[in-house]
């Protein structure tokens, strides 16, 4: 097994398609660089054709290539199925020194991404699944995970997927709590998580419903994971590891005013640092203010009204309108 490239009881920044490309991920770290760990949204690998070394080297990012520390907490993630062009990929991506971590999403719950065998489908395929694995782990020499769900369309097939990484020599298995047939219904079965974590030898992280600095202390002493990944709720709170980072010791005494006050004062931080990186590749105001609009899907549920401040910001007709609107809540 290889090492992990961040340390045990991590916090790790999900991969999410539509979110965290190069701009988004360096606005991220430089905002709040208590996030332990980063990852690219993923690259799906063609069936037909091949990728240019070009092609990868942009989906990773050039900045973070070039910048050391970054680049050592930015894990890079792909999707494929049975008949994509997986061997070719992963070789022009091992032949890339400074990547030295892949992640294989076998979580994604997109109808178009399922239907066409890829993401959480393959749990579904065992031999499938297997030769996959085989093929990746063949041909990539460094740090190799797979985030997961607990299952397609039941769990059926749970423990055989764990076995099945462990025995193939997959390094450690991020698992999201729901089937892929349950979307974000419900809530996130951590005792999924926790009986993966007794039963591999190799780490697991545990992603799901994990909202609050209170949700990160119970999925560490409920489950035992080795770190959690947060999602949804690293996109609702983007400040939670800096607040688990100050107040993890005493976070029973934040009440909800002090914890809205943070928000608002984190908030223009957060969209700071966005305008500065976007506006660094999108030559038009509006391509930035509908990238901020996509990412305030979330923000603003702990707000008095939050629909409806949600709503005015879903409004805005231009950056300033948006900005202007950030500065007065």
């Amino acid at each position: 097994m290889r090492k992990l490239p961040f340390k045990e009881r991590s916090l790790l920044f999900a991969p999410m398609e539509g979110v965290t490309d190069e701009p988004y991920r360096i606005a991220i770290d430089r905002a709040f660089p208590e996030w332990d760990y980063l990852c690219t949204d993923f690259l799906r690998v063609p069936t037909v054709g091949k990728f240019s070394n070009e092609k990868i080297l942009s989906h990773y990012g050039h900045k973070v290539l070039a910048n050391s520390q970054l680049r050592k907490k930015t894990g890079f993630q792909i999707l494929t199925s049975y008949r994509a062009q997986t061997e070719d990929t992963v070789k022009k991506i091992e032949a890339i020194n400074e990547i030295t971590h892949l992640d294989l999403n076998l979580g994604c719950p997109s109808k178009k991404v399922n239907a066409h065998k890829g993401g959480a489908y393959l749990l579904s395929e065992m031999k499938e699944l297997r030769e996959i694995i085989q093929i990746i782990r063949k041909n990539y020499s460094k740090t190799f995970t797979v985030k997961i769900r607990i299952g397609y369309k039941n769990t059926d097939k749970f423990f055989d997927s764990l076995k099945l990484f462990e025995d193939e020599g997959v390094d450690a298995i991020t698992i999201h709590g729901r089937t892929r047939d349950e979307l974000y219904r419900g809530i996130a079965n951590w005792d999924y998580i926790k009986k993966a974590v007794q039963s591999v030898s190799i780490p697991v992280i545990g992603n799901g419903d994990v909202w609050t600095l209170r949700d990160i202390d119970r999925m560490f002493t409920q489950v035992g994971c080795d770190s959690i990944m947060l999602g949804r709720g690293a996109l609702k709170t983007p400040w939670l590891a800096t607040l688990y980072n100050q107040y993890r010791d005493n976070y029973d005494e934040l009440d909800d005013d002090f914890l809205l006050e943070e928000r608002k004062k984190y908030l223009q931080n957060y969209f700071d640092e966005l305008e500065r990186e976007y506006k660094k590749v999108q030559t038009k105001q509006v391509n930035v203010l509908n990238r901020f609009k996509s990412f305030s899907r979330y923000l603003f549920d702990d707000f008095q009204n939050g629909d409806a401040v949600r709503s005015s910001f879903q409004r805005a007709e231009s950056l300033d309108h948006f900005k202007d609107l950030l500065y007065g809540i």
